[in-house]
């Protein structure tokens, strides 16, 4: 897991007497956020200085506005913005963050034209800082991203005039929102909001004045630094909670879900820790402040790191527990348990996030990894939490006995016939476009097949022997984890008549 230190600017105009916030569409091919409205923006470069210095920050912010939105504070001499100077270098500096040949602070990279631009220019009045929140614990790169207030008439100068003004490329397109406006279009499924942003805007509309939501937004901060947990919400109705539990590397986390609007189901709180759990109950408790009621427990599948904190809920709020037969049986004595789940079924929501009648979760039997596992789609925007089927970070193992690669694709291939739009996993950030990982998944999983194939029809061996041909592509350290798949590959191929094993090594059959 690495961190990145960024600035994200909050610009504002005041419009027919309210507020408005300017957001820009991130390119759909982006791995972060691809598809999202978010802020301008980006991290700390080496031309801004030590990530550790607040000047770095305020650099960052700065530079960042002029090349994303054209919009520059330093007051410049008249022949440096003369004709098309100001264009031409914002283009430079456009095509220069494109350019992802080389790390962004590597020392080989070509020097940044904008200290050239502001050289001995007294620089701005800082930039108000309105909050500090770091990226929670659940992605394999971790922000800790400053948010600072730009209002746009405080920026004299612009490529197109001191309006924001987005060249096609990493953002597509931008325009002010009133946050009301916005936050009425997401919730009903029309654009899509990056969590950070869901976060502000709601503070923003709530607010009686700016003011206000300074405060607000700066108490909320505090209280994620003081160990509070976000509500991270990918897609409207689903805050996706990150919870320390003794899984699998590269995880550290597993992703607790509140599925909800008036309705709420938690789904595989997973935490055996007692302060994980009081953190969990915190936040239910928030929601459960602004009028939603908590209606049970949903579990994906008994796997420890799903299930290791149901008890200390069902107790804490008195909550029926729901999922498959299998799964239910295999829990300890001490829940109350609610009516099982099969392939199929449904469970109410009560009204959408945009205030819709009939919102349900239905109930999608997927063994393979597990024999009980289900995963839930939504009803109104196609959402889907799909447990231990696929994650964002890493592969799936599967174990036999209790995995079946043969019944995990074929589950698999099931999830690629659903309706899917957010993918959200156990382990890993949600995902915009779930179908394209599934369909990587089985990719990912025929190629390694048709490696185990070939090394078989070279001579065969142990599976200690196989290991570094079939997984040459692992990290030696997680070899006992791979040796688990590599025997699921290899019994999936002696169930199909490909393989056999004596004594011990597998060859093909002839």
């Amino acid at each position: 897991m690495s961190r990145r230190t960024a600035a994200a600017l909050l610009i504002t105009r005041h419009h027919h007497g309210a507020v408005e916030v300017f957001l820009a569409e991130r390119a759909p091919e982006l791995r972060f956020f691809g598809g999202y409205l978010a802020l301008p923006g980006g991290t700390v470069g080496q031309e801004d200085g030590d990530p550790a210095d607040p000047a770095a920050l305020q650099a960052c912010a700065d530079r960042e506005l002029f090349e994303e939105t054209g919009l520059l504070r330093h007051v410049l001499p008249p022949q440096r913005t003369a004709g098309p100077a100001l264009r031409e270098l914002r283009q430079q500096l456009l095509v220069r963050d494109a350019d992802k040949s080389t790390d962004k602070n590597s020392p080989s990279r070509p020097p940044s034209p904008w200290p050239g631009l502001i050289a001995g220019v007294p620089p701005p009045p800082p930039l108000p800082a309105l909050c500090r929140i770091e990226t929670p614990p659940f992605a394999p790169v971790r922000y800790d991203t400053v948010f600072f207030h730009v209002p746009v008439e405080n920026c004299p100068i612009g490529t197109a005039g001191p309006t924001p003004d987005i060249w096609p490329g990493e953002l597509l397109t931008g325009r002010f929102w009133r946050p009301d406006e916005a936050l009425t279009a997401w919730r009903a499924g029309e654009i899509l909001l990056v969590p950070p942003v869901v976060i502000l805007l709601e503070h923003l509309a709530a607010a009686r004045d700016f003011a206000a939501f300074m405060r607000a937004i700066a108490a909320t901060a505090e209280g994620y630094h003081q160990g509070r947990l976000h509500q991270v919400r990918f897609s409207p109705g689903i805050v996706l909670a990150p919870l320390r539990t003794p899984t699998l590397p590269p995880a550290t986390t597993t992703n607790c879900y509140i599925v909800g609007h008036e309705r709420l189901w938690v789904v595989d709180p997973g935490s055996p820790h007692a302060d994980e759990q009081d953190r969990l109950l915190a936040l239910l408790r928030e929601l459960m402040h602004g009028g939603a009621r908590v209606e049970g427990i949903l579990a994906t599948h008994h796997h420890p790191d799903h299930i290791g904190g149901v008890h200390a809920l069902c107790q804490a709020l008195d909550l029926p527990v729901r999922g498959h037969p299998l799964t239910l049986s295999r829990l300890q004595p001490g829940f109350r348990p609610g009516a099982a789940l099969d392939d199929g079924m449904r469970v109410p929501l009560g009204r959408s996030p945009d205030g819709r009648d009939g919102w349900e979760l239905l109930a999608i039997h997927t063994p393979g990894h597990d024999r009980g596992h289900l995963c839930f789609r939504d009803s109104r925007y196609g959402a889907v939490l799909v447990g231990d089927m696929l994650s964002t970070i890493s592969t799936i193992i599967v174990d036999p006995p209790e995995g079946h690669l043969a019944t995990y694709l074929h589950s698999l291939e099931r999830l690629a016939t659903e309706p899917l739009t957010t993918l959200y996993p156990a382990h890993g950030p949600a995902l915009r476009d779930g179908q394209r990982l599934v369909k990587q998944y089985l990719r990912h999983r025929r190629q390694r097949e048709a490696t185990l194939v070939q090394a078989l029809a070279q001579g065969g061996g142990t599976i200690d022997e196989l290991l570094p041909k079939v997984y040459w592509d692992a990290d030696p350290k997680l070899y006992r984890f791979a040796a688990r798949s590599l025997f699921a590959g290899l019994q999936k191929l002696a169930e199909e008549g490909a393989a056999r094993e004596q004594d011990g090594r597998w060859s093909a059959m002839r």
